[in-house]
């Protein structure tokens, strides 16, 4: 009998509400062109600093985004590996064949 892998539940959760609101989704559709600083995704969605700081937070608490200090700056680039993630766990969710 073949072994199936069972997902972690808590977090497929963390990862789902992360990429569940408006918001933080078209921050990643603005990441997928590479990396960038705060104030620029915060021109480009046209949101405050404290909203968008919101989002990123629990994008980077859920690990979808990683961030690096560069003076007084913060920039924002996806992490890859997460959203691979994300993906393999809707696929485990696929019917089974029989």
């Amino acid at each position: 009998m073949a072994t199936v892998a069972v997902p972690d539940l808590d977090r497929a959760v963390t990862l789902f509400h992360a990429l569940s609101d408006a918001t933080r989704l078209a921050t990643l559709d603005l990441l997928r062109d590479g990396e960038k600083c705060v104030c620029e995704l915060q021109d480009q969605l046209d949101i405050a600093q404290s909203k968008l700081s919101f989002h990123l937070r629990v994008l980077k608490d859920a690990g979808v985004v990683e961030d690096r200090k560069e003076g007084r700056w913060s920039y924002y680039r996806i992490t890859v590996d997460a959203l691979e993630e994300a993906h393999d766990l809707v696929v485990q969710c696929l019917p089974r064949l029989t």
